[in-house]
């Protein structure tokens, strides 16, 4: 089973690079992002939980991503495997993903670190927000955003260097990336 982490800050292309790699490898897409506005726009109790702390550029609390993940894993039968797209988000994440798939006999192949400049990041979100309309890609909130990115999220990337499933990925085009991502991942399979 092929399990990979897409990571990097908001903007970096986790989204993007993720439906690539889905079409090409037939991994499941689990998008915590995409969940949780799904939940916001129907409105239901986890949506309005989340948009209060989304809408503040805030992390959902562990303990509501991790129970969500635990149910879409649970329910997934027979896939090749999973990308992960904005999970794990903090090292409580990390840790409770790691056992998760310990338990179903598995683990993460590679963790796909997406690296981008910072002035690059604001641009692009702000330029999402303008195609997209979405509430989150404003200044206030991307710079919040990217604070938290810094603070609770980047010391993932050392939990899995010292794994050895770190991969850090520099491109200036979607295909370079892709590109890269292709050679990464076939020299896994």
């Amino acid at each position: 089973m092929l399990n990979v982490v897409i990571f990097g800050a908001p903007g970096s292309g986790k989204g993007t690079q993720s439906e690539l790699i889905i079409r090409k490898y037939e991994l499941k897409h689990i998008s915590t992002g995409e969940i949780l506005r799904t939940e916001i726009k129907k409105r239901s109790e986890l949506g309005l939980l989340a948009d209060e702390y989304i809408s503040k550029g805030q992390l959902v609390p562990d303990e509501v991503i991790i129970g969500m993940l635990e149910t879409i894993l649970n329910e997934s039968k027979d896939v090749k495997g999973f990308i992960f797209d904005g999970f794990p988000r903090t090292l409580t994440q990390g840790e409770a993903l790691d056992r998760m798939l310990r338990e179903k006999d598995t683990s993460v192949a590679v963790v796909l670190n997406l690296s981008v400049e910072g002035k690059e990041l604001v641009q692009r979100l702000l330029k999402r927000g303008e195609i997209l309309g979405r509430s989150d890609d404003n200044p206030e909130t991307i710079w919040s955003r990217l604070d938290v990115y810094h603070n609770q999220t980047e010391p993932l990337k050392e939990y899995y260097k010292k794994q050895g499933k770190l991969v850090t990925i520099k491109g200036d085009t979607v295909e370079d990336v892709f590109e890269k991502i292709t050679d990464m991942l076939n020299r896994i399979l």
